[in-house]
Order: C-alpha cells, then sequence, then structure tokens
C-alpha cells in the first residue's frame, strides 16, 4: 500500500523550484555525510547513531529537536518508499505532485544533498481545492508529514480536480467508520483550540525555534497525534485520538509511543505521560487504564447550534 506524504523543499519552499525542475526531493542535514552505507533497516539504530552527532554539532538543541530532525531525514532518505506520492509546496499556494522513482542518492556540495528522484505530474494541486482537514495536515510545520490518511481525497484531487463526497476507512482496526471520519477533523481542531482545552492550561504541543513540530511527531511506531510538553518543561505528554479504533489498539499504542519517547526523547529530569480523548466513555480503556501508570482518559462533546437573526 503506497503512503502519501507533503515534503518541505527547504524553508519556505525555497528550493521547491529547483527540485521540481530537477526531478528530485531532498533533505539537508548532515549535508557532508553521504548515507548511502549508512542507513539501516530499523530507523531506531539510524537515530541512535545520529542523534547524538545532532546534538554535538546543535549543543543548544533538545532530544526532541534532535529526534524530529534525524527521523526526517530518515524518511526522506530511506522510509519513503518507491511508488509512494508526495506533495511539496511551491511557495505560492500549489502543490508539486510526484511519485518517487529511486533510491537514496547523495549530491555532495549540492542543495539538499540527500535526494530521492521523483516523476511529477503535470497536475498541481491548488490549496484552495483541498478540504480543511487536508489544509492543515499539508499546511503542518516541519519538513515531512505524512498525509496518507487523505488518500481518497489526494487521489481524487489528483485525477479529477474534485474532492470526494465522503471519506472511507480500511483500517482494519477501526471499528465505527462513522467516529473514525469525525475524528480525523478532530485533531487539527483540538491543535487549533489547544489554548482553550483543559490540557491547554498545563501542556503547550511542542515547539521548536517557535514553530509548533508536536503534531504527528514521528516515532518507531507510527506518527504520534500530538507530542506537548508542560508549562515547566517537567513533563512530555503524548495524546492519540482513539478514532473509532479498537480500544486495546489505542491503549497498546500510547503505551508504545510512551516508551519511545522515555527512551529516546526524554531529558533525564523529564518524566513521560499519555492522554487518550475518545468520543464516549469505554470501559475498556478504563479497565486497562486501571493497572496502567501515567495514562489520563478523556471523552470530547460537541455543541453545535444554529441562532436566527
Amino acid at each position: 500500500m503506497k503512503n502519501y506524504y507533503r515534503i518541505m523543499l527547504g524553508k519556505k519552499s525555497i528550493y521547491a523550484k529547483e527540485a521540481h525542475e530537477g526531478n528530485y526531493i531532498g533533505a539537508g542535514w548532515f549535508d557532508s555525510v553521504d548515507l548511502t552505507n549508512k542507513l539501516s533497516d530499523n530507523w531506531r539504530d539510524f537515530n541512535k547513531k545520529f542523534i547524538p552527532i545532532y546534538l554535538e554539532k546543535n549543543p543548544d538543541k533538545t532530544k526532541v529537536s534532535a529526534g524530529l530532525a534525524c527521523g526526517m531525514l530518515y524518511t526522506i532518505a530511506k522510509g519513503i518508499l518507491v511508488g509512494d506520492i508526495v506533495l511539496c509546496p511551491d511557495g505560492s499556494g500549489n502543490y508539486f505532485v510526484g511519485e518517487i522513482t529511486g533510491d537514496y542518492e547523495y549530491h555532495k556540495g549540492k542543495i539538499l544533498a540527500h535526494r530521492r528522484s521523483v516523476r511529477w505530474y503535470t497536475k498541481t494541486i491548488s490549496r484552495s481545492e483541498m478540504s480543511e482537514s487536508l489544509r492543515n495536515s499539508a499546511g503542518a510545520i516541519g519538513t515531512v508529514s505524512n498525509i496518507s490518511k487523505y488518500a481518497d481525497e489526494i487521489e481524487t484531487l489528483i485525477s479529477a480536480g474534485g474532492r470526494p463526497a465522503s471519506i472511507i476507512s480500511t483500517d482494519e482496526t477501526v471499528e465505527d467508520p462513522s467516529v473514525f471520519a469525525l475524528e480525523k477533523h478532530l485533531e487539527d481542531f483540538l491543535v487549533q483550540n489547544w489554548r482553550h482545552t483543559e490540557l491547554g492550561k498545563h501542556y503547550d504541543i511542542y515547539e521548536e525555534d517557535g514553530e509548533m513540530v508536536g503534531q504527528q511527531y514521528p516515532s518507531d511506531t507510527g506518527p504520534i497525534d500530538i507530542l506537548a510538553i508542560s508549562k515547566n518543561k517537567k513533563e512530555l505528554l503524548i495524546v492519540e485520538l482513539k478514532k473509532g479504533r479498537v480500544s486495546d489498539v489505542v491503549v497498546g499504542q500510547v503505551q508504545r509511543y510512551m516508551g519511545y519517547v522515555q527512551e529516546e526523547l526524554a531529558e533525564k529530569n523529564q518524566i513521560v505521560k499519555g492522554a487518550i480523548i475518545a468520543f464516549e466513555d469505554d470501559i475498556k480503556i478504563n479497565r486497562a487504564l486501571s493497572v496502567a501508570r501515567n495514562i489520563d482518559f478523556y471523552t470530547y462533546k460537541i455543541h453545535f447550534e444554529l441562532k436566527k437573526k
């Protein structure tokens, strides 16, 4: 199954035109290092080797920042597979769309030295064509964003230029497709309104150099919906939306994310907590969390009201 990624080609898409004309995507971290024989099959092994190097070169950065940089570099160089689809902002409100056609190549002394060849489509996608949720995800901060959950919409935009009439979940772990469809949008809504939520009183979504990088933060078992940090910087919080999925899957996923953050990203003085957010109360989650440490369970309500003027 192919995946879909939003790739930034340089800060503010400064290299988008050049990369489009040269038929490639690329990344610039460790641009003096040829990664040809250093891209292990295990992302964790790559991070363990390169995070210390990144921190040595950037002593003012945190482990979270280092993990993000190394993770995005690995994704571009190795994680994205031949046949996957990339959307790259052109800097003027449109997205170049292409298919990855080649494995990693190192171009010493060039911009975005770590490259993958791309067959660009003649079709570009305008932000105005996208649904609000896809616009938010495609406009997320960070070099790499996995937008595979919008595969149906992206394929529709590529082939017909229109928006899909419905959202269908093909994930076998989804119990309730209607709730899944709703909660695909909840993540973006939660991020946009974070400061007004109960969690926002005590935590901030993780930022790097003033830019939010905590949404869909990459880990070695999948992207974390939201990675937040307490206002006193002593706690890291993993927030996962249930998205209509089987309860045991969600609890296990949060625990795996917590383990990753604890082992790979947390500083010595930081503790790691988790939070699950669901549309309604769930006895299975409550039972599981009764013997799990440092994971809270939240439900949410939607209020919709029409007022005649």
